[in-house]
């Protein structure tokens, strides 16, 4: 590559995209990479602000920021992604399936360290739809030493750096409803549709529902029902309070499940439980819904609910991970999970 005066470039070759940009118009490549110069190519550089120009000039130690673009996409790329041509430098993944998305944080961050190389992501874990572009990448200059590239594949390592997990679709649902006041019929069951709401945006349904008083003996055994009619998830909502009367976190335990956590650094959904039955070589997840996924928007709820759905089996210490970005903003128009809850 090689500087020099655009009105002597004529016959030279572009080495990358020269880019229009008009307020409210167009932002686009005029002219493309590997492009000849025209003597009628010269007042339209001029009119982009191209005084000067870089034109090709065949050096083997360096590598177009095409081709270095391309190198970081085969580094991020896993399966249920696809790839954009590479534009002006850089290339984009976008999703292939429904699903959550996930980054190597560790390599990651080792490889954004590196003078000269950017990839920038969606947040970690975030729930998305096919089609949904999760990263862009491109190298700052427009040719970068081949040594430096290598670097960053040394960095990388084998695996991709970035996944996405694609939702399972055959999960049964088994719902436990706890509360005398339902059970006996003094009030109606409003957290059900909640929940059937829920589930509907992954395009699940309830399966088995149970509705249980408060003694905790009965809540147990409608959870061992559910487990012994094969259900893949379990999701008990009422008596998750500290009151006397809430014993739902007991009865679950007391039904076999091992506790991965009771409370969580979120806001709304402090009192939530997350747990797992071991049972013929599966583990099947049970959650303890509080009553604010009843009547907010947005709980911890929405933030587990679709790693569970990839299969992934979410641990205390990723619920424990959700404290920095776990406060809900409560907006009035609620674009979750376009926003900081969770991220």
């Amino acid at each position: 590559m090689k500087e020099m005066k655009t009105v002597d470039a004529v016959g030279q070759i572009l080495c990358h995209d020269i880019t229009q940009i008009i307020r409210g118009v167009t932002k686009d490549a005029v002219f493309r990479k590997g492009h000849v110069i025209r003597e009628e190519d010269i007042p339209v550089l001029l009119s982009v602000g191209k005084e000067n120009i870089y034109v090709w000039e065949n050096d083997e130690s360096m590598l177009h920021e095409n081709d270095a673009a391309e190198i970081l996409r085969q580094l991020c790329q896993n399966k249920y992604m696809e790839a954009t041509e590479p534009k002006e430098g850089k290339i984009e993944l976008k999703a292939a399936a429904d699903g959550v998305f996930q980054v190597d944080e560790s390599r990651f961050d080792e490889i954004n360290g590196l003078d000269d190389v950017t990839i920038a992501t969606l947040p970690q874990n975030m729930p998305v739809r096919a089609g949904t572009k999760l990263a862009g990448m491109r190298v700052i200059p427009l040719v970068i030493k081949k040594d430096k590239m290598e670097q960053v594949r040394q960095l990388a390592g084998d695996e991709p750096l970035m996944r996405l997990n694609p939702y399972q679709q055959d999960w049964k649902v088994g719902v436990v409803t706890t509360g005398t006041e339902v059970f006996e019929g003094r009030i109606e069951d409003t957290f059900t549709p909640v929940i059937e709401g829920k589930l509907r945006e992954y395009g699940l349904t309830i399966n088995e529902h149970r509705l249980s008083d408060d003694i905790m003996e009965h809540t147990k055994q409608n959870i061992q029902e559910l487990l012994a009619l094969g259900m893949d998830m379990i999701l008990c909502t009422g008596g998750m309070s500290v009151d006397p009367d809430d014993r739902t976190p007991a009865a679950i335990r007391d039904a076999g499940a091992k506790i991965e956590t009771y409370g969580a650094p979120v806001l709304p959904g402090a009192m939530f439980l997350l747990g797992y039955f071991e049972r013929e070589g599966r583990s099947i997840p049970v959650m303890g819904l509080p009553g604010c996924v009843m009547y907010s928007a947005r709980t911890i709820f929405d933030m587990v609910l679709p790693r569970i759905l990839t299969g992934e089996k979410v641990r205390r210490r990723d619920i424990r991970h959700f404290g920095i970005g776990g406060l809900c903003m409560n907006c009035k128009v609620c674009h979750y999970p376009v926003c900081g809850f969770q991220h």
